[in-house]
């Protein structure tokens, strides 16, 4: 059994796979599986009040999973997948504990082959959430992945900027990290 197989395996039974995007690694887990979502919570000891985002393999699974107009379109088209994450609408589907009650969703279509591979494979969005404690420093490499996990798939050293947080409903960046520049001029210019 490979390790795509593997990870896709862990997933399938509520469990914590850690693995390489092209920002950090990610804690990921079943975004429809509410004990597999409170397991990321617990493993990172994070407030349940703040929400989570999820990774998706393409455009087709994020428009599954969130309503998204003509203007969220184009920005999605234009940068993702990459680093950037896009707040965005939620539909029913995704678990309230996700949005933190806000009914939005943070959603990233990673740049990086085997974190997509995975959510193809599994055939299901999972939580992007950073491997670490909340609070704690962004995990470049596998060492620096410091929560509980069933499996952790090694990428070796990884860039280690933050995906910049985009909300696509007020089109304004919440979290300034990877392409924040481009981001800015692309807000700025369109409608």
């Amino acid at each position: 059994m490979d390790i795509i197989e593997r990870a896709v395996t862990v997933l399938s039974h509520d469990g914590l796979v850690i693995y390489p995007t092209d920002t950090l690694y990610g804690l990921g887990a079943d975004a429809f599986s509410i004990e597999a979502i409170e397991k990321v919570y617990d493993a990172k000891k994070r407030n349940l009040a703040k929400p989570i985002s999820i990774a998706v393999s393409d455009i087709e699974m994020l428009a599954a999973v969130s309503r998204i107009d003509t203007s969220m379109q184009e920005f999605i088209e234009r940068f993702l997948p990459g680093p950037v994450t896009v707040v965005v609408p939620a539909k029913k589907i995704i678990p309230d504990i996700l949005t933190g009650g806000t009914r939005t969703i943070g959603i990233r279509i990673p740049a990086h082959g085997i974190a997509r591979q995975v959510i193809e494979k599994f055939d299901a969005p999972i939580t992007a959430t950073s491997a670490n404690l909340s609070g704690g420093k962004d995990p470049q490499t596998p060492d620096e992945c410091t929560v509980p996990h069933d499996l952790l798939i090694d990428g070796g050293r990884l860039p280690g900027t933050p995906s910049t947080v985009v909300d696509l409903v007020t089109r304004t960046i919440v979290r300034r990290g990877a392409k924040a520049e481009e981001i800015e001029v692309f807000l700025k210019h369109t409608v």
